[in-house]
């Protein structure tokens, strides 16, 4: 009986162990912040939570212009990754009387100004090693 329980937490160990080492991390640096005042808002999505509800989402100071956040434990995938400046703190992004936003954002590929957002053109893949990447407003 001994021996059994013994084989079933030794499998159970490494279950865990290979699911623990399998997920990766994503660290992103947002440069080119306008000024330190505030703090950076980092929302990762993926295919299916796009711009609906965020899987992580995390936040971070700004220092010398600029603001990084590591998001963990991941499975490789694609991913997406929208961020804004909150200048003033109050934890959501300010639009204009018009409905335009005033305070900047972006996306993993900084393609907001010249094409519409969407999870394919602002997609990156996250595989076997764990990725860093750089993204400007």
């Amino acid at each position: 009986m001994m021996k059994i329980l013994v084989t079933i937490l030794t499998s159970i160990l490494l279950f865990v162990g290979v699911f623990l080492i399998s997920n990766k991390n994503i660290t992103l640096t947002v440069t080119n912040v306008i000024n330190d005042e505030g703090k950076v808002s980092f929302f990762l999505f993926d295919e299916v939570t796009f711009m609906k509800k965020p899987l992580k989402t995390t936040q971070a100071i700004i220092v010398n212009g600029k603001s990084s956040v590591t998001f963990k434990n991941l499975k490789k995938g694609e991913y997406s990754v929208v961020c804004f400046h909150d200048r003033n703190n109050n934890d959501k992004i300010d639009f204009d009387e018009l409905g335009f936003p005033i305070e900047d954002y972006t996306t993993s590929k900084h393609l907001l100004s010249t094409k519409k957002n969407t999870f394919t053109n602002s997609k990156f893949s996250l595989g076997e090693k764990n990725l860093t990447l750089e993204i400007k407003f």
